[in-house]
């Protein structure tokens, strides 16, 4: 079985508040897209995709894929304005090699890890969609159009949702290609498409296999996520250098 991953490296990370993009910046001397590349690279998937800004392409190129020696990123692609524009980008980039599985990743998820993978690898090629999460540890509560709680769901039914994502390549192609000629009219009727899964699941009748990722799969996306991350990096070492 053939596997392809997507890693998506095309955000402009406004709530970073940083002239540098968040997916290049450092993390313990290495850029965030690093750590996600490097898990791949180690893992059972062929080949990875990286979909990044047009003007990224080359400084990704020279300054990370060839910088660290990642052999299995086949090819850097343009991303667009959404970020299932990006996806659809990588999407039809896989389908010139026709693999039968693809995880999308977001690239500023750096604490990806192997058994992560195989969970999400064992589940597609059980129920052919899947996407790695984690129950919620606080209440949630639905709110009204006018800021009211207008509902609390059960919390053992709650799941916040991470990457990778992963399919049946041929399923989330053709479920991104009636997406994306059907996109003007969603928009017009305020539906906003947030993640992957939401993409089958409103194109596709197969359902959705939730499979346990990590509290620490965590995305970059504020200042204070980076802190967060120091902070994991720096026990996940000190627990190696103690042989735990």
């Amino acid at each position: 079985m053939k596997t392809t991953a997507i890693v998506l490296a095309a955000g402009q990370g406004k709530r970073m508040k940083s002239s540098v993009q968040k997916q290049f910046l450092l993390i313990r001397d290495y850029p965030v897209l690093y750590y996600a590349l490097k898990t791949f690279e180690e893992s059972f998937v062929d080949e990875v995709i990286l979909v990044t800004g047009e003007n990224e392409r080359e400084y990704c190129k020279k300054e990370i894929v060839e910088f660290y020696g990642f052999k299995k990123v086949t090819a850097i692609v343009s991303g667009g304005k959404e970020r299932y524009h990006s996806v659809y980008a990588g999407l039809t980039e896989a389908a010139k090699r026709t693999p039968d599985y693809v995880f999308i990743h977001d690239g500023a998820r750096p604490f990806l890890d192997q058994e992560m993978l195989m969970r999400a690898y064992d589940a597609v090629r059980e129920c052919r969609a899947c996407v790695v999460g984690m129950p919620v540890k606080d209440t949630i509560k639905l709110a009204d159009e006018k800021g009211f709680a207008a509902q609390t769901p059960r919390r053992d039914l709650v799941w916040t949702v991470q990457t990778p994502q992963a399919f049946s390549f041929q399923l989330v192609y053709r479920a991104y290609g009636e997406l994306i000629q059907k996109e003007e009219t969603l928009s017009e009727q305020g539906v906003r498409i947030t993640d992957d899964a939401m993409v089958v699941e409103t194109f596709t009748d197969v359902p959705v296999k939730l499979v346990p990722g990590s509290y620490e799969n965590i995305k970059i996306t504020t200042p204070e996520d980076l802190k967060i991350a120091e902070a994991f990096l720096k026990e996940s070492s000190k627990n190696k250098d103690s042989g735990r």
